[in-house]
Formats: C-alpha cells, sequence, structure tokens
C-alpha cells in the first residue's frame, strides 16, 4: 500500500516537529485557550510514576553477527566461528560471547531468540521490514510504505494516554534524526503519529534537549496568541478536508503539554540521576541512552526506541573499527572492532536489566534489543576501507539472527529457537520479525488481530500476520 498522503508530509516530518516545539510556532496551529489551559493543568499535576505497561526498544543498526554474539558456533570452521570463543552464563546450557560477561551473570533474567528470519538483505529493505512488520513494497529505500511500528502504538495508545510525556520517543546521534534513517515513517498514519525524536550524545556534559524549556515571557505570550486564535479553532476545523489540521492540532497539544511540564523535563534530565548509576551505566552513548529510557518509561512514556550506532560519537573512530554494527571487511576488522564495542553494549545492556528488576519494572517494562539482521555465518577477508590491509568481516545474513528480551513479565533465563550448526538457518521454532511485533502489541494491551484506516478509510491490519511467542509469554497467559 503507497502512502497516499502528501510526500512533503513524510519528509519534513522531523523539521515540523522541532518547529511546533517553538512558541512562534505553536502561535499559527490553531490550540484554544480551553484547550491550552487544560493541557497546562494536566501537565502541571503530572509526575506520579506511571502503572502503564511500556516498551524499552534498543535498536542496533547495521546488524550484529549472530555468531559473535548470542549464537555461537565453537566447533564450526574457523572460517566460520571466528576469533571469539562463548562462555557460560549463570543459566546451566546458555553461552554467550566472552566480551559479555556481565550479560553472563544474569543470564536467567533475559531470553535469547535464535531463530527470527527474513528474507531481506538489504539495510533500508530490512529496517522496513522489521519496524514495520509489513513485507515492503520495495527491497531497497528507508521511506516506509506502511506505518512503522512506533506509528501504530501511538495511534493505538493515543485514546488512554493521558501523561504529558509523548507516547513514542526515539534518541539517535546528531544528524540521524531524520525520520525515515531508520524507517520510523507513518505512511498513512500522518505525520502527528511520528515519535519525539531526541538527537545528540547523552554522555557529553553540555548535552540537553532542545526546545522544551519556555521562559515567563514566553509563557505570557504564548497565553496571549492562544486567546487571540481561540475563536478561528472551529471554523479553522471544519473547513480543513485534507487531515493536516488535525495533525497540527495533536503536533501543537503534545508541544504545549510538554514545553509547560516540569515532569517532562525532568524525566530527560540525566543529572538528576545519582553519579554511581550513570557510572554503573557507562559513560558512553549507550550507556546514558539506556539509562534515559529508563527514566522515559519510569515516568510514563509506553515506547521508547533507543539507537545505538557509534558508542563514542563525540570522540574519533579507532582504527579498524566501525560506525555502527555494519561490520563488512571493508569498514572495520570486526573482531578489533567487536573488543572496542562489546564492553561498552555490555555494560549498557547489564545495567538498563538490572536497573528494571531492581526499580520493579520488570513486570510493567518490556526490554528488547536487536538489529535489522544478522551477519554471514562464513567470515569475508577483504582489505579496509581506512586500514588498506586485508581483514575480516562478516556481511548481511537475514536468513538468521539473535535478539534479546528481558522483563516485561516474560519468562526470561531461556533460549527460543536454534540455528544449524554454523548458524546460517534456523531449524527449530521459525519465527519472523512479526512474531515479535505481536507478542510487544500483546503486552502494550493493543490488539494484534485489528485495523487502523487509511485516509482512503480502507481498514488496515495493523499486523498482517504472526502471533505471540508462547515461550515468552507468562505462565498462565
Amino acid at each position: 500500500m503507497q502512502d497516499s498522503s502528501p510526500p512533503v508530509l513524510l519528509h519534513r516530518a522531523p523539521r515540523s516537529r522541532r518547529s511546533f516545539l517553538q512558541a512562534g510556532a505553536l502561535s499559527l496551529l490553531g490550540l484554544g485557550l480551553s484547550d491550552f489551559l487544560k493541557l497546562r493543568a494536566i501537565a502541571q499535576t503530572a509526575g506520579a510514576p506511571s502503572q502503564e505497561k511500556a516498551v524499552i526498544f534498543i535498536w542496533l543498526p547495521g546488524g550484529p553477527a549472530h555468531l559473535d554474539t548470542y549464537d555461537m558456533k565453537p566447533d564450526a570452521p574457523i572460517e566460520y566461528r571466528g576469533d571469539l570463543r562463548p562462555i557460560r552464563t549463570n543459566v546451566p546450557g546458555v553461552e554467550i560471547c566472552e566480551l559479555f560477561p556481565r550479560q553472563a551473570r544474569i543470564a536467567d533474567k533475559f531470553t535469547l531468540i535464535r531463530s527470527v528470519c527474513h528474507d531481506f538483505g538489504d539495510h533500508g529493505g530490512a529496517h522496513k521490514r522489521f519496524m514495520t512488520g509489513r513485507i515492503p513494497a520495495t527491497p531497497t529505500e528507508f521511506v516506509n510504505d506502511a506505518p512503522a511500528v512506533t506509528s501504530i502504538v501511538t495511534r493505538m495508545l493515543e485514546g488512554r494516554h493521558r501523561n504529558p510525556l509523548p507516547p513514542c520517543v526515539a534518541g539517535v546521534d546528531d544528524g540521524r534524526s531524520q525520520i525515515d534513517v531508520f524507517s520510523l515513517g507513518p505512511a498513512y498514519l500522518g505525520t502527528a503519529c511520528t515519535p519525539f525524536i531526541i538527537a545528540g550524545d547523552p554522555s557529553r556534559k553540555d548535552f540537553h534537549v532542545q526546545n522544551l524549556e519556555l521562559t515567563p515571557g514566553m509563557a505570557a505570550r504564548l497565553d496571549d496568541r492562544m486567546m487571540l486564535l481561540g475563536g478561528m479553532d472551529r471554523l479553522r476545523r471544519d473547513i480543513d478536508q485534507s487531515g493536516m489540521m488535525q495533525a497540527m492540532d495533536r503536533f501543537s497539544q503534545r508541544a504545549v503539554t510538554m514545553l509547560t511540564s516540569p515532569a517532562v523535563r525532568e524525566a530527560f534530565d540525566l543529572s538528576r540521576e545519582p553519579a554511581s548509576v550513570r557510572d554503573r551505566y557507562g559513560w558512553s552513548a549507550y550507556g546514558q541512552r539506556g539509562l534515559m529510557a529508563r527514566r522515559l518509561v519510569e515516568a510514563g512514556c509506553p515506547f521508547v526506541t533507543m539507537v545505538w550506532e557509534n558508542p563514542f560519537p563525540s570522540s574519533p573512530i579507532p582504527s579498524g573499527c566501525c560506525y555502527n554494527w555494519d561490520s563488512h571487511a571493508v569498514n572495520c576488522h570486526i573482531f578489533e572492532d567487536s573488543r572496542w564495542r562489546f564492553p561498552v553494549y555490555d555494560q549498557a545492556v547489564s545495567a538498563l536489566i538490572e536497573d528494571l528488576y531492581a526499580r520493579g519494572l520488570d513486570q510493567k517494562v518490556l526490554l528488547v534489543v536487536t538489529g535489522e539482521f544478522g551477519r554471514t555465518p562464513r567470515l569475508e577477508r577483504r582489505p579496509g576501507t581506512q586500514t588498506k590491509v586485508t581483514q575480516p568481516g562478516r556481511d548481511h545474513w537475514p536468513q538468521a539472527m539473535s535478539l534479546l528480551v528481558s522483563g516485561g513479565g516474560m519468562r526470561t533465563g531461556q533460549i527460543v529457537g536454534a540455528t544449524d550448526a554454523k548458524g546460517e538457518a534456523p531449524v527449530e521454532r521459525v519465527l519472523s520479525p512479526n512474531d515479535l511485533w505481536a507478542t510487544v502489541y500483546r503486552h502494550l494491551g493493543i490488539d494484534y488481530e485489528t485495523s487502523i484506516n487509511d485516509f482512503a478509510g480502507r481498514p488496515m491490519p495493523i499486523l498482517p500476520f504472526g502471533q505471540p511467542i508462547p515461550e515468552l509469554l507468562p505462565p498462565g497467559a
């Protein structure tokens, strides 16, 4: 299904969202004074911890190598198994990469799924396949022809989400905030269903979330402008036939609520965390984004996507290493990159898991960690673009991948599925990204078998196929 909305709405979403968060732009959106006062009252009284279910989705773009992380094959030929070795965990029979010692100590608190697969080997096609739960119309490029999961969650929860925080938040590196970079486009759901994107390195001391401050002078001007525009609201909404006014109304309401809410600013403010907690997560983009995700779900945001690409985006990338998880031989020496990246990842993900359990969030918050596909089981060896020497790497491999699931009241301390002796394809419990999303939707209380109308009024299923993964579901579910 092709997006029937004007293309400019899709491509300009991030810029529009930022502009809507500025007081000057809000004056153009037609939010009435009564709406403004109601929203401000809600914002000022918000802040109690939310009991609603939530999801933290850690996205590893480029695709981690399953043979080097969670599905190691120590008995396979050297050209498959590579340099790294598995270590035991605190769950008998479960082994993971030797560079994950922190996760090995808490393996009883997560489940590894080793049998997810799909058919899209290009980054763009794989992003779309994974992020939408649909077979994309084209196998390349990143612009969705169906709504991303974040947009579906936003639409499905809008009737019951009363927290001043946006229903979906995404954290990315600077320069990566365009909506199509990770196939987070809303397609026919419209731009009001895009996530609130936070760009930058939260491990920097000068990091702050832009456009969340409303000075007293700005507040006074905003009150005046809302009063003047209030009388125009009904007329403007009545004459609008495109759906744009509705989207603008929802943007403006979200913006005013966020601007006037101390609870929102506090949720994003990592300086409120004790230094010992920030140290435990690690002073990396991975660690501090993980901590921010915990703060956001604890404050009531139901879906947080944190993108972990470069662990240290404010520092030079070491020679032989890669910006993200795209570990081709031309991009990096995969094992040098692993020795640089994996300890940072291990610290961040283990701290997040431990924190969710320690703070009693393990029933409420479901954590999912994954990339868009795995990497080729057989190593490739080519000259590196930077190093100019022949080095090992792995290519794209959607035929098999591993992902981690924790919390959410799910069963943990287990492995779901298995691949063959060389990690080339699943041989037990073949699953697709849709089975994961059916599990996620179920956790959030969203009927994964329901439909949403597109702009033409045609019902479109939010998930055309897939079922919750029974091995994960709580006993008796």
